[in-house]
């Protein structure tokens, strides 16, 4: 990674570029999560238009179906599922924490028992780091365990512990494997850092990371219910004890204000549900705050979505226009704001570098913050 840091005192965000098999990835970025080989709602055209040139997909989900060996012999993820650009595949470390109660973790691995047909698996280090391989993302992860925020901190080590062993063992196989996909091309693994809302334990797990050749870090183990506020002060702890010359990933982040926070602290690289999935629930971001079109002031509301978006969705379609597409429940509805939204963070991002290079941030970081709702809007009908 090639970075340009801020010129701005007090500022620790910076430009980057990610040199990656199948793109090239201007930093910071958001990343669409397409859990199971599709971005919900939109082809591979649609995010390429948009401007996206990295995107997610999900270990645990894809290995339940349709199975990484079918995906290895269709040439991949990418020939898979038709996307061109670069892919990161999360290990199912957050499968721990998310799916608690089909699960049992011990020191060898986590064995899932699979939401579908409630068949079991075993994901070890070394099974993760295979299927991974075989899937053939460009970036990939290593297998952690993501604790909940309410558990002890006793237990908090306990899983960090744990995930520095795993993260040793994937760093061995990944190695041993040349540190390339089953189909030729080389693989990044970032390791991830856990520790809770721990300042020590955060700090103990970024330095036996860092001590051990992974490409990038990423931030594990937040956005779990803990409080925004709290957030932000373990990212900044956190990112003083990552390396300048490599990427910071800070995993399932988050709302437009949380990753200008996380920009600010020093983070390079998000992903979220949230324009996808609030898209699907008639919620649009638009430049003062996210809306819902659900609501009857909107029944005549013959304005775009955003009028300060040049996106194909506002240049034609109207609010009223796609408050009648939900309540007739047409699938159009949700296709239309998940790419309304999908353009909204991805122009967020380009202002955020733009900003960065040209040393204006905290303006526009001051700006964003005045005129932005973090409350999502109530229903009046």
């Amino acid at each position: 990674m090639i970075t340009s840091p801020s010129r701005e005192e007090g500022v620790l965000g910076r430009c980057g570029l990610l040199y990656l098999p199948h793109a090239t990835v201007e930093t910071p970025v958001f990343m669409p999560v397409g859990t199971q080989a599709t971005v919900k709602a939109m082809t591979p055209d649609e995010l390429e238009e948009i401007g996206f040139g990295l995107i997610l997909g999900n270990v645990y989900h894809l290995h339940l179906r349709p199975g990484e060996q079918l995906i290895a012999r269709a040439g991949g993820l990418h020939r898979f599922e038709g996307w061109s650009g670069a892919l990161l595949t999360d290990s199912g470390g957050y499968q721990v924490f998310s799916l608690s109660g089909l699960r049992r973790i011990g020191e060898e691995g986590v064995e899932f028992q699979s939401h579908i047909d409630g068949s079991r698996h075993l994901f070890t280090p070394q099974i993760v780091i295979e299927i991974e391989r075989q899937l053939g993302a460009d970036i990939i992860m290593a297998f952690d365990e993501c604790p909940a925020s309410t558990v002890s901190e006793e237990y908090i080590r306990q899983a960090m512990e744990r995930t520095h062993r795993w993260a040793k063992i994937c760093l061995e196989e990944h190695i041993r494997h040349g540190r390339m996909a089953v189909g030729g091309w080389p693989q990044a693994l970032f390791g991830i850092v856990q520790g809770g809302i721990s300042y020590e334990l955060r700090a103990e797990s970024a330095r036996v990371l860092t001590e051990l050749d992974f490409d990038g870090f990423a931030i594990g183990g937040l956005a779990v219910g803990e409080e925004a506020a709290v957030r932000n002060e373990i990212v900044a702890w956190t990112v003083r004890f990552l390396p300048e010359n490599k990427p910071r990933y800070l995993m399932g982040v988050g709302t437009p204000v949380d990753i200008l926070e996380a920009v600010r602290r020093g983070v390079d690289m998000f992903d979220c549900v949230l324009p996808t999935r609030n898209a699907r629930n008639a919620q649009a971001f638009i430049s003062e705050g996210v809306i819902n079109l659900r609501n009857a002031r909107y029944e005549q509301d013959f304005t775009p979505l955003d009028p300060k978006c040049e996106c194909r969705v506002c240049r034609r379609h109207t609010r009223a226009y796609i408050r009648h597409l939900f309540k007739a429940k047409e699938i159009l509805g949700p296709r239309l704001v998940t790419y309304h939204n999908l353009a909204f963070y991805h122009r967020l991002m380009r202002s955020i570098r733009h900003h960065l290079r040209e040393g204006t941030f905290e303006v526009f970081y001051k700006s964003f913050r005045s005129t932005y709702q973090t409350e999502e809007e109530t229903i009046d009908e």
